[in-house]
Protein backbone atom coordinates (compact mmCIF):
# COMPACT_ATOMS: atom_id res chain seq x y z
CA UNK A 1 0.00 0.00 0.00
CA UNK A 2 2.77 2.33 0.97
CA UNK A 3 4.66 1.88 -2.35
CA UNK A 4 1.12 2.51 -4.16
CA UNK A 5 1.24 5.58 -2.49
CA UNK A 6 4.71 6.48 -2.68
CA UNK A 7 4.41 6.20 -6.52
CA UNK A 8 1.18 7.97 -7.19
CA UNK A 9 2.33 10.99 -4.93
CA UNK A 10 3.66 14.30 -7.24
CA UNK A 11 7.27 14.56 -7.64
CA UNK A 12 8.94 16.28 -4.16
CA UNK A 13 11.20 19.76 -4.86
CA UNK A 14 14.18 17.74 -4.84
CA UNK A 15 13.10 15.14 -6.73
CA UNK A 16 11.87 18.10 -9.64
CA UNK A 17 15.22 19.67 -8.65
CA UNK A 18 17.32 16.22 -9.60
CA UNK A 19 15.89 15.76 -12.72
CA UNK A 20 16.18 19.31 -14.13
CA UNK A 21 19.71 19.04 -13.15
CA UNK A 22 20.11 15.91 -15.24
CA UNK A 23 18.20 17.88 -18.27
CA UNK A 24 19.64 20.57 -18.63
CA UNK A 25 23.27 18.41 -18.54
CA UNK A 26 22.07 17.25 -21.56
CA UNK A 27 19.68 19.64 -22.94
CA UNK A 28 17.83 18.96 -26.30
CA UNK A 29 16.24 15.40 -25.14
CA UNK A 30 13.01 16.41 -25.69
CA UNK A 31 13.97 17.97 -29.28
CA UNK A 32 15.69 14.77 -30.40
CA UNK A 33 12.69 12.72 -29.32
CA UNK A 34 10.18 14.93 -31.36
CA UNK A 35 12.50 15.45 -34.52
CA UNK A 36 15.13 13.03 -34.68
CA UNK A 37 18.80 13.97 -34.04
CA UNK A 38 20.08 14.72 -37.14
CA UNK A 39 17.03 17.78 -37.40
CA UNK A 40 17.74 18.38 -33.74
CA UNK A 41 20.98 18.89 -34.87
CA UNK A 42 21.11 20.18 -37.67
CA UNK A 43 22.88 23.71 -37.57
CA UNK A 44 25.56 22.44 -35.18
CA UNK A 45 26.25 20.22 -37.73
CA UNK A 46 26.28 22.91 -40.60
CA UNK A 47 28.46 25.59 -38.14
CA UNK A 48 31.10 22.23 -37.64
CA UNK A 49 31.12 21.89 -41.74
CA UNK A 50 31.48 25.64 -42.14
CA UNK A 51 33.85 25.77 -39.55
CA UNK A 52 36.41 22.56 -40.53
CA UNK A 53 36.09 23.42 -44.19
CA UNK A 54 37.74 26.81 -43.85
CA UNK A 55 40.20 25.55 -41.86
CA UNK A 56 40.45 22.86 -44.57
CA UNK A 57 41.07 25.19 -47.50
CA UNK A 58 43.34 26.65 -45.52
CA UNK A 59 45.51 23.91 -44.59
CA UNK A 60 45.48 21.93 -47.92
CA UNK A 61 48.25 24.46 -48.97
CA UNK A 62 51.13 23.72 -46.40
CA UNK A 63 49.73 19.75 -46.25
CA UNK A 64 48.96 19.02 -49.52
CA UNK A 65 50.54 21.93 -51.81
CA UNK A 66 46.89 22.44 -52.98
CA UNK A 67 47.03 26.53 -52.61
CA UNK A 68 43.53 27.37 -52.62
CA UNK A 69 43.53 30.24 -49.90
CA UNK A 70 46.64 31.22 -48.70
CA UNK A 71 47.38 32.95 -45.30
CA UNK A 72 45.33 32.27 -42.22
CA UNK A 73 42.39 34.13 -40.95
CA UNK A 74 44.19 37.09 -40.21
CA UNK A 75 45.07 38.01 -43.64
CA UNK A 76 44.46 35.71 -46.88
CA UNK A 77 44.55 35.37 -50.78
CA UNK A 78 41.83 33.03 -52.35
CA UNK A 79 42.33 31.54 -55.79
CA UNK A 80 45.13 34.59 -55.86
CA UNK A 81 42.56 36.77 -56.49
CA UNK A 82 40.63 37.44 -53.78
CA UNK A 83 42.52 39.54 -50.78
CA UNK A 84 40.28 39.63 -47.53
CA UNK A 85 42.08 40.97 -44.36
CA UNK A 86 40.71 40.83 -40.67
CA UNK A 87 39.53 44.47 -39.95
CA UNK A 88 40.58 44.06 -36.32
CA UNK A 89 43.67 43.50 -37.19
CA UNK A 90 43.74 46.17 -40.22
CA UNK A 91 42.78 48.21 -37.01
CA UNK A 92 45.25 47.47 -34.72
CA UNK A 93 47.83 48.20 -37.80
CA UNK A 94 46.84 51.67 -37.93
CA UNK A 95 46.53 52.29 -34.78
CA UNK A 96 50.51 51.14 -34.77
CA UNK A 97 51.20 53.89 -37.28
CA UNK A 98 51.80 50.92 -40.18
CA UNK A 99 49.93 52.24 -43.80
CA UNK A 100 48.74 49.02 -45.11
CA UNK A 101 49.00 47.71 -48.37
CA UNK A 102 45.98 48.82 -50.44
CA UNK A 103 45.05 44.81 -50.87
CA UNK A 104 44.65 44.22 -47.15
CA UNK A 105 42.75 47.42 -47.17
CA UNK A 106 40.38 45.95 -50.30
CA UNK A 107 40.24 42.92 -48.40
CA UNK A 108 39.28 44.20 -44.87
CA UNK A 109 36.81 46.81 -46.57
CA UNK A 110 35.51 43.32 -47.86
CA UNK A 111 35.15 41.68 -44.63
CA UNK A 112 33.63 44.90 -42.98
CA UNK A 113 30.53 45.09 -45.53
CA UNK A 114 29.84 41.36 -45.24
CA UNK A 115 29.77 41.03 -41.39
CA UNK A 116 28.17 45.00 -41.26
CA UNK A 117 25.28 43.39 -43.30
CA UNK A 118 24.80 39.28 -42.14
CA UNK A 119 26.09 40.12 -38.57
CA UNK A 120 29.56 40.50 -36.82
CA UNK A 121 29.26 37.71 -34.40
CA UNK A 122 28.55 35.07 -37.19
CA UNK A 123 32.34 35.22 -37.47
CA UNK A 124 32.37 33.48 -34.23
CA UNK A 125 29.94 30.70 -34.23
CA UNK A 126 30.66 29.78 -38.09
CA UNK A 127 34.20 30.84 -39.13
CA UNK A 128 36.36 31.07 -35.63
CA UNK A 129 37.91 27.66 -34.94
CA UNK A 130 38.50 28.52 -31.52
CA UNK A 131 34.74 27.92 -31.17
CA UNK A 132 35.43 24.50 -31.17
CA UNK A 133 37.27 24.43 -28.07
CA UNK A 134 35.11 26.54 -26.25
CA UNK A 135 32.17 24.66 -27.09
CA UNK A 136 33.55 21.26 -26.03
CA UNK A 137 34.59 23.12 -22.84
CA UNK A 138 30.77 24.06 -22.53
CA UNK A 139 29.35 20.61 -23.27
CA UNK A 140 31.69 19.01 -20.97
CA UNK A 141 30.75 21.19 -18.27
CA UNK A 142 27.37 20.15 -18.30
CA UNK A 143 28.20 16.99 -18.14
CA UNK A 144 30.17 17.29 -15.55
CA UNK A 145 27.61 19.18 -13.74
CA UNK A 146 30.66 22.08 -12.82
CA UNK A 147 28.18 25.26 -11.56
CA UNK A 148 29.41 28.62 -10.09
CA UNK A 149 33.10 30.16 -10.90
CA UNK A 150 34.14 33.98 -11.27
CA UNK A 151 32.68 35.34 -14.75
CA UNK A 152 34.41 38.58 -15.72
CA UNK A 153 31.94 41.80 -16.50
CA UNK A 154 30.72 41.55 -20.10
CA UNK A 155 32.29 44.73 -20.59
CA UNK A 156 35.75 42.87 -19.53
CA UNK A 157 36.23 42.31 -23.59
CA UNK A 158 35.95 45.95 -24.57
CA UNK A 159 38.16 47.38 -22.04
CA UNK A 160 40.78 44.19 -23.77
CA UNK A 161 39.58 45.77 -27.29
CA UNK A 162 40.64 48.94 -26.25
CA UNK A 163 43.76 48.18 -24.27
CA UNK A 164 44.87 46.35 -27.32
CA UNK A 165 44.57 49.21 -29.71
CA UNK A 166 46.17 51.29 -27.10
CA UNK A 167 48.98 48.51 -26.66
CA UNK A 168 49.02 48.55 -30.52
CA UNK A 169 49.62 52.54 -31.00
CA UNK A 170 52.29 52.34 -27.88
CA UNK A 171 54.22 49.47 -29.47
CA UNK A 172 54.46 50.02 -33.09
CA UNK A 173 52.90 46.31 -33.23
CA UNK A 174 49.81 44.66 -33.69
CA UNK A 175 49.51 43.70 -29.97
CA UNK A 176 46.56 41.19 -30.04
CA UNK A 177 48.98 38.68 -32.36
CA UNK A 178 51.00 38.33 -29.49
CA UNK A 179 48.84 35.99 -28.05
CA UNK A 180 45.61 35.51 -30.27
CA UNK A 181 44.26 31.95 -29.63
CA UNK A 182 43.20 31.89 -33.42
CA UNK A 183 46.55 32.83 -35.08
CA UNK A 184 48.40 30.49 -32.95
CA UNK A 185 45.82 27.45 -33.51
CA UNK A 186 46.46 28.28 -37.37
CA UNK A 187 50.49 28.26 -36.91
CA UNK A 188 50.20 24.77 -34.51
CA UNK A 189 48.07 23.03 -37.05
CA UNK A 190 50.63 24.09 -39.90
CA UNK A 191 54.29 24.02 -37.85
CA UNK A 192 53.27 21.89 -34.81
CA UNK A 193 51.79 23.63 -31.40
CA UNK A 194 54.53 24.00 -28.61
CA UNK A 195 52.96 26.75 -27.01
CA UNK A 196 50.14 27.16 -29.08
CA UNK A 197 49.24 23.87 -27.13
CA UNK A 198 49.31 26.21 -23.80
CA UNK A 199 47.45 29.27 -25.13
CA UNK A 200 44.41 26.74 -26.43
CA UNK A 201 44.45 24.75 -23.10
CA UNK A 202 44.31 27.92 -21.38
CA UNK A 203 41.05 29.06 -23.01
CA UNK A 204 39.69 25.40 -22.74
CA UNK A 205 40.33 25.30 -18.94
CA UNK A 206 39.10 28.68 -18.09
CA UNK A 207 35.83 27.54 -19.87
CA UNK A 208 35.60 24.50 -18.02
CA UNK A 209 36.57 25.17 -14.55
CA UNK A 210 36.70 28.75 -14.22
CA UNK A 211 33.63 30.44 -16.38
CA UNK A 212 31.10 29.22 -17.99
CA UNK A 213 31.24 30.48 -21.90
CA UNK A 214 34.09 33.09 -20.33
CA UNK A 215 36.28 33.67 -22.67
CA UNK A 216 33.73 34.41 -25.83
CA UNK A 217 31.41 35.89 -24.25
CA UNK A 218 33.61 38.38 -21.71
CA UNK A 219 36.86 38.36 -22.75
CA UNK A 220 37.83 37.43 -26.15
CA UNK A 221 38.28 41.21 -27.91
CA UNK A 222 37.94 39.79 -31.25
CA UNK A 223 34.40 38.44 -30.35
CA UNK A 224 33.83 42.35 -28.68
CA UNK A 225 35.21 44.11 -32.00
CA UNK A 226 32.53 41.84 -33.68
CA UNK A 227 30.49 42.36 -31.49
CA UNK A 228 29.91 45.98 -32.46
CA UNK A 229 29.42 45.04 -35.99
CA UNK A 230 26.19 43.63 -35.43
CA UNK A 231 24.37 46.01 -35.02
CA UNK A 232 22.39 46.26 -38.13
CA UNK A 233 23.04 42.88 -39.10
CA UNK A 234 20.33 41.48 -41.31
CA UNK A 235 20.22 37.43 -40.35
CA UNK A 236 18.38 37.23 -36.75
CA UNK A 237 16.85 34.59 -35.15
CA UNK A 238 12.81 35.01 -33.81
CA UNK A 239 11.01 33.47 -31.46
CA UNK A 240 7.93 34.05 -33.32
CA UNK A 241 6.30 30.45 -31.58
CA UNK A 242 7.07 31.80 -28.21
CA UNK A 243 3.43 31.01 -26.87
CA UNK A 244 4.60 27.67 -27.44
CA UNK A 245 7.53 27.79 -25.02
CA UNK A 246 7.15 25.36 -21.79
CA UNK A 247 10.30 27.27 -20.09
CA UNK A 248 12.35 23.76 -20.45
CA UNK A 249 15.15 26.45 -20.52
CA UNK A 250 17.24 24.44 -23.27
CA UNK A 251 18.08 27.22 -25.16
CA UNK A 252 19.32 29.34 -21.99
CA UNK A 253 21.52 26.14 -21.35
CA UNK A 254 23.31 25.89 -24.84
CA UNK A 255 23.12 29.63 -25.96
CA UNK A 256 26.78 30.96 -25.86
CA UNK A 257 25.11 33.95 -25.18
CA UNK A 258 22.12 33.63 -23.35
CA UNK A 259 21.20 37.41 -22.08
CA UNK A 260 20.01 38.01 -25.36
CA UNK A 261 17.40 35.31 -25.29
CA UNK A 262 15.19 36.72 -22.74
CA UNK A 263 13.86 39.68 -24.26
CA UNK A 264 12.49 38.44 -27.26
CA UNK A 265 11.81 34.68 -25.89
CA UNK A 266 9.21 36.57 -22.40
CA UNK A 267 8.55 40.18 -24.25
CA UNK A 268 11.10 42.16 -21.66
CA UNK A 269 11.61 45.26 -22.95
CA UNK A 270 9.98 45.19 -26.32
CA UNK A 271 7.20 43.37 -27.82
CA UNK A 272 8.28 42.14 -30.83
CA UNK A 273 10.15 38.19 -31.29
CA UNK A 274 13.10 39.54 -32.94
CA UNK A 275 16.43 38.41 -31.18
CA UNK A 276 17.99 42.15 -32.16
CA UNK A 277 21.07 42.01 -29.63
CA UNK A 278 24.09 42.88 -31.58
CA UNK A 279 26.17 39.77 -29.09
CA UNK A 280 23.91 37.16 -30.56
CA UNK A 281 26.07 34.34 -32.90
CA UNK A 282 23.27 33.37 -35.22
CA UNK A 283 24.52 29.93 -33.79
CA UNK A 284 21.02 27.96 -34.68
CA UNK A 285 21.45 26.36 -31.47
CA UNK A 286 18.09 27.53 -29.62
CA UNK A 287 16.56 26.25 -33.20
CA UNK A 288 17.95 22.79 -32.85
CA UNK A 289 17.42 21.85 -29.04
CA UNK A 290 13.71 23.51 -28.78
CA UNK A 291 11.39 20.63 -29.13
CA UNK A 292 8.48 23.59 -29.37
CA UNK A 293 9.94 24.79 -32.85
CA UNK A 294 9.86 28.55 -30.94
CA UNK A 295 12.44 29.74 -32.82
CA UNK A 296 13.54 29.97 -36.08
CA UNK A 297 16.22 32.03 -38.54
CA UNK A 298 15.09 34.63 -40.24
CA UNK A 299 15.59 38.69 -41.05
CA UNK A 300 15.76 42.04 -38.93
CA UNK A 301 12.33 43.00 -41.06
CA UNK A 302 10.41 40.21 -39.76
CA UNK A 303 9.16 40.77 -36.40
CA UNK A 304 5.59 38.75 -36.82
CA UNK A 305 4.12 36.25 -34.20
CA UNK A 306 2.51 33.02 -34.71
Amino acid sequence: MSGEMTQGCPPTPEARAAQRARTLARPGLEAVRVKGRLRANKWLLLRRITQLGILALFLAGPWFGWWIVKGNLSSSLTLGVLPLTDPYLLAQSLAAGHVPYKDALLGGAIVLAFYLLFGGRLFCAWVCPVNLVTDAAAWLRRRLGIKGGKTPSAWTRYWLLGFTLVASAATGSIAWEWVNPVSMLHRGLIFGFGLAWGIVLAVFLYDLLFASRGWCGHVCPVGAFYGLLGKTALIRVTADQRRACDDCMDCFAVCPEPQVIRPALKAVGQAHPLILDKDCTSCGRCIDVCGKDVFRLTTRFDRSES
